[in-house]
């Protein structure tokens, strides 16, 4: 069995690497995980924001890390606790290169999170919400994409053209665990695709409004741009953005939606028809089905449908 050395650091040189440098290290372990790299580069880029790419990594602080998790102070406790998370894991294999002596993040503690029992949307609000001609065709095409095939917003806004088998109706994604998986879509999203593609063959599926800048920080992978237009990929921070925002005129208390609620809706609208636990893990492809289990919970509208169907004095039930 061969054993591959961990990189080491010159003692001379430990605590000394620039931060920037060491995030680009800890990032270009997930780099067959595009999923997993871009949720980890949305907190990073906002800690090298906070700090500098030039601090000596060994520099870090916990004031460090509480300047950089006020950014989410007013959002959800799971949002909170994720970007939290990718801190701790950027810590920890900052520990491990002895870049670090002590993690900043130790002293920050998770929040509790209120579970609600049924994140499923009503599919008649998300119909609405699809329908809406306010909202754009690359935001029609990715919402309905998003529901038809139940995949993470990840696994989606990481498709290029390429990965696409529209006579199929699917598309091959790397999932979470860095597998090779097919995702499959419906007539709606076959119908409008076509339209958002408007011919191209390569590049990234969802495109963002503007060019990619050429150089500098904000510069992309060139695998993250249109070689046509120039315009890269839509990041998972404006897509969230934009459908919080269209989702609010739709939501009845105002709040908006995640993007993530549209795979609970989706698998919750399968399981409200009777579909077996197997048919649904394989339309979610999670490993196990004990994991599956929060996502399908009826709710709303289960509750809704039993208790007039029970009703006595209901005339629609008569």
């Amino acid at each position: 069995m061969s054993v591959t050395a961990m990189p080491t650091t010159h003692p001379s040189m430990r605590g000394t690497v620039p931060l920037g440098e060491a995030v680009e290290k800890f990032l270009d372990r997930y780099r067959d995980e595009p999923g997993t790299a871009t949720t980890y580069a949305e907190t990073l880029a906002h800690l090298l924001a906070v700090a500098g790419d030039t601090l000596p990594a060994g520099a870090l602080t916990l004031e460090v890390f509480a300047a950089t998790m006020a950014r989410w102070n007013e959002r959800a406790a799971a949002t909170w606790n994720k970007h939290l998370a990718v801190l701790r894991s950027f810590t920890g294999f900052a520990l491990r290169q002895e870049w670090l002596t002590a993690d900043p993040a130790r002293h920050l503690e998770r929040r509790k999170v209120t579970r609600r029992g049924d994140k499923a949307i009503p599919a008649a609000r998300l119909e609405r919400l699809f329908t809406d001609d306010r909202n754009g065709l690359r935001e029609r095409v990715l919402w309905r994409m998003l529901y038809e095939s139940a995949a993470r917003a990840e696994e989606v806004l990481t498709l290029d053209v390429a990965d696409l088998d529209p006579q199929f109706r699917r598309a091959i994604t790397r999932s979470k665990g860095g597998d090779l998986e097919y995702l499959h879509w419906a007539t709606a999203t076959a119908r409008l695709l076509p339209r958002l593609l408007a011919g191209r063959t390569t590049g990234p599926v969802f495109l963002s409004d503007r060019r990619s800048p050429a150089s500098g920080k904000r510069a992309r992978a060139l695998a993250d741009i249109d070689p046509v237009t120039g315009r890269g990929r839509l990041s998972y921070p404006r897509a969230e953005y934009l459908f919080k925002q269209a989702s609010v005129l739709h939501d009845p208390h105002g709040r908006g939606w995640t993007l993530h609620q549209l795979r609970h809706s989706a698998l919750g609208h399968l399981a409200a028809t009777g579909r077996t636990a197997p048919e649904l893990q394989a339309k979610s492809r999670h490993k196990h089905l004990a994991t599956l289990g929060h996502y399908v919970r009826l709710g709303e509208e289960t509750s809704a449908r039993i208790t007039a169907e029970a009703d006595p004095l209901n005339r629609r039930s008569r």
